[in-house]
């Protein structure tokens, strides 16, 4: 029997078990607040660079109390060196993808030069049918191509779920399983499309690396995304201040 068919035929069997197991950790859950800081502004010296963040309660830097130590926080402070950042962070806890090409829907129209997208968790946990979360994280990179005149879109794939210490078996497993499948999905988005490069989210999740919830980043977690993103967004940008070929 293929693989996916067993995955298929656990996933049914346990069923009960997985939303029982679903219901308890919403509610016993800790429920973490955004981080308080800027979320619009500008910073730095150098040639002008305009920063949309997007996404999640990952974006939005749930898991540390200041969004310095957020993503936000920690790309300004890879950044801001070299480039005077003009930034947004435009992230919600709960955020779905649908939610947030609404979102940007009521954004007036501007300019952007780089998008961080941190997205795909809470479509997996909604139970979105994959098919359709790709087609919406195509549109969602079109509207940022067209509409806002992005030149460089970083997509963070999915973390390893699947580590999440919040999260008892089976539903860990059942719940990981699917978030790779959104990963890999996120390859073939990202090679469609000259101006995006996937940032994979290639580091181990150590229990100490979480945030007392179990289930977001904590500072170090943020620290290394951030540097992820920052490494392609230099990578493509030269001192003159004119975007390079992306290799």
């Amino acid at each position: 029997m293929p693989v996916f068919a067993l995955d298929l035929a656990a996933r049914i069997t346990l069923f009960p078990l997985i939303v029982g197991q679903a219901i308890y950790a919403s509610k016993t859950s800790i429920k973490l607040p955004e981080p308080s800081g800027a979320r619009m502004g500008c910073a730095g010296s150098g040639p002008e660079l305009r920063l949309l963040v997007l996404g999640d309660s990952s974006a939005a830097g749930v898991g540390v109390t200041q969004q310095a130590d957020a993503l936000l926080g920690q790309l300004l402070e890879n950044l801001t060196p070299h480039f005077t950042v003009r930034y947004q962070l435009h992230a919600k806890t709960g955020a779905t993808t649908a939610q947030t090409l609404d979102r940007l829907a009521a954004l007036p129209e501007q300019t952007f030069d780089v998008a961080v997208i941190g997205l795909g968790v809470n479509d997996v946990t909604s139970g979105l049918r994959r098919t359709k979360w790709i087609l919406q994280t195509h549109r969602l990179i079109k509207v940022l191509l067209t509409r806002f005149g992005v030149k460089q879109i970083c997509l963070t794939g999915l973390p390893p779920v699947s580590r999440f210490p919040l999260l008892p078996q089976p539903l860990r497993w059942v719940i990981g399983r699917q978030a790779d499948r959104y990963d890999h999905a996120s390859v073939k988005i990202a090679s469609r499309y000259r101006a995006v490069d996937r940032i994979a989210f290639d580091m181990d999740l150590e229990d100490h690396m979480m945030a007392e919830d179990g289930y977001h980043p904590g500072p170090e977690v943020y620290r290394r995304w951030a540097q992820l993103c920052s490494n392609r967004i230099h990578a493509h940008w030269d001192r003159s201040g004119l975007w390079m070929t992306p290799g």
